[in-house]
Parts: structure tokens; sequence; C-alpha cells
């Protein structure tokens, strides 16, 4: 079979390699899709200090199923995530499942982006492969992780209904984060970006103001106006670009939160006054990938309406060119979500 790997920084190959078997407790999913994250971005450009393995958000139909598999069936249409807590550490016993110790340890095999992978016995117990409603597209099954990643930070951030929110970098998490904030009932959220397009597509998915960063001001403006001047209850760094990290820093309220989001440069630093952050009371909360039931609370959300992220896949590329879906993905001005689709994509 077909699989898209990462053979060292900048190398990114599409190898043959047997078809993974269902061992007991385990399953194999045939791809239907999988989409391409800032992440597997940073690990071709060799600025990701994790496993280098390629793709997290596949979609596809179960077309195995080992000893002791209960609650699928063959052929099922399922969403699978990558990586799960372990539910026993003292991390997770306070709740901050994502930093578990054994959380990243855990994957499917060989990843994402290849024909058919093997879901791991921890990961099938822990509920990871989740059934997707008839009526979430592929496409739109695809972002089911990343919108969950967005989730998971306003849970930790202690969003509420009310809240302003500014979200500086809006590819495509920091999109999914404007559609999330306001699903939930945000007053105002606004958001920086130097692509059109995607300020575009941050306006059709419930922006209510968005600035190119490049205008000196216009950023802090747009939060003085929707705000009187206070300042935003939390300003979003969904890139980790230092430029947008500044920025983000300067436009919460007293007492407010900096969502560090965005994936920063490896050896990058928080080049902010410490002062101000002092003296202001500001939080700042870093928040890192998601667990299953985000990931069912936005799957929920797809199928009973309170959530609309059509649009936001804008374009679907055979297995077979994945250099030019990673490609494309680098290409801000024109894309939005790239995915990479498989043999069951068209079933």
């Amino acid at each position: 079979m077909k699989v898209g790997l990462l053979e060292g920084p900048g190398r990114l190959a599409l190898a043959d390699r047997p078809a993974p078997r269902a061992g007991a407790g385990e399953v194999v999913v045939e791809l239907a899709a999988c989409g391409v994250c800032g992440t597997d971005l940073e690990k071709v450009r060799g600025n990701y200090q994790t496993a280098g393995r390629l793709g997290h958000e596949p979609v596809g139909r179960v077309v195995e199923l080992g000893d002791s598999v209960t609650g699928l069936a063959l052929g099922d249409r399922v969403f699978v995530h990558h990586h799960v807590p372990c539910l026993e550490c003292a991390v997770c016993a306070r709740g901050e499942y994502t930093f578990c110790p054994s959380y990243a340890r855990t994957n499917i095999d060989p990843g994402g982006f290849s024909e058919r992978f093997r879901v791991p016995r921890e990961n099938v117990e822990r509920h990871a492969v989740l059934p997707l409603d008839d009526s979430v597209d592929w496409a739109t099954g695809t972002l089911l992780e990343p919108a969950a990643c967005a989730l998971t930070a306003l849970h930790r951030v202690g969003f509420a209904r009310g809240d302003t929110v500014f979200v500086t970098g809006l590819g495509p998490v920091g999109l999914l984060y404007v559609a999330i904030a306001k699903a939930l009932g945000a007053r105002w959220v606004g958001g920086a970006e130097l692509s059109a397009r995607r300020r575009d597509a941050a306006r059709a998915h419930g922006a209510d103001a968005v600035v190119d960063p490049r205008t000196s001001g216009f950023a802090e403006a747009a939060v003085r106006e929707a705000t009187a001047g206070v300042g935003v209850d939390l300003s979003v760094a969904a890139t980790g670009v230092p430029a947008a990290v500044r920025l983000s820093a300067e436009l919460p309220r007293r007492g407010g939160t900096l969502n560090l989001f965005g994936l920063p440069e490896s050896g990058s630093r928080l080049d902010v006054d410490l002062q101000k952050l002092y003296l202001q009371g500001m939080r700042v909360v870093p928040t890192y990938a998601t667990t299953e039931p985000d990931i069912r609370e936005v799957h929920s959300m797809l199928v009973d309406g309170r959530l609309d992220l059509r649009g936001l896949v804008s374009d679907l590329v055979p297995l077979e060119r994945i250099q030019e879906a990673f490609d494309r993905a680098r290409d801000a001005e024109h894309a939005l979500k790239v995915a990479v689709t498989g043999p069951a994509y068209r079933r």
C-alpha cells in the first residue's frame, strides 16, 4: 500500500509498505481523507520536537476488526484520534490529559497519510475511534481534531458565553477557533491575518472584524472600538510567529488571558513586557492538542447544526500527490485547509 512518510527534515516521500493487520483489540481503517496540519508542515521543515509520524486527522472506513473489539462493525465510517492519555497518572488525575507523559507515545500505524492504518488497542479501548454521522462528509470529518483543539483551548482558558476574543493568525486552526468561539456564544470575535483569502473566510465563519496586521495599529483600534477601550477577555496567538505573539499580548484587558495556541518556532522566546503582564494580572495559558470528549462534542455540534465548517477544506488532493498537498497547504494566499484523500473517499 502507499504511505506518506517523513524521511528526514525537508524530505517527504510516498513509499510502498505492507498493509497492516489488526491484532487483538485493534482496528484497521481504510483512509478516506486526512487533513494536512500545520504541525505536519513543521515536521517536514524540521521544526517540531515530537515524533516524526505524519497525519493525525484521518477519517475512513473500518476494514478489519481484531478479537474482542466491540461497538464497531466492518464498513463503519469513523474518525480516528491518534493520541490518547493513560487516564491513570498524576497529570491525568488533575484533568491535564493532553500533557499526560504517555499521550504522545500512542499513535496510529503507520500514520494518517496511508491507504490503510492500524489503530492500537489502547486507542480503541479509550474510544478514540469515533463513529462518523452520515451528515458529516469526509472533508468536514478531517476538521474534527483541529476544531476540538480549539474547544479544548477554550475550556482550558475558562472561556464564558459573552466573552470577547481576538485571534491572531487565521490559518486553518485560527479559523476553527473563530468558528468555535462564535458557536459557543462569544459576544465579539476579531482577528488578524496576512492572507486576504483567509480574512474573507474568517468573516464568512463569524468574525466580527478582521484586519491585516501589516497595517500598524489596526488590531489595537478594532479591539478598542469593540470593547470601549477595555481590551478583550481572551487574546489568542494562533500562530507561533514571535511578532504575532507580541501583538496578541497587547490586546487583553486587565485580568484577561493570552492563549498560546499556535506552534512556536523551536528555541523562540516570549518577547513581551513582563512587568506589564504582572501589573495587569494577565494570564498566559499555553494549550496543546485535544482528547476524545471534546472531539465528540465538536461532532455533536456539527450534527445538530450548532457549528458549520463547510468551505474550510479548500483542497482535496489524492494520496499519490501528497507532495502537491503539502505545497498547497503552505500557500496561504490560495488555500485554507488541505486534505489528502485515500481509497475510501468515494465509497
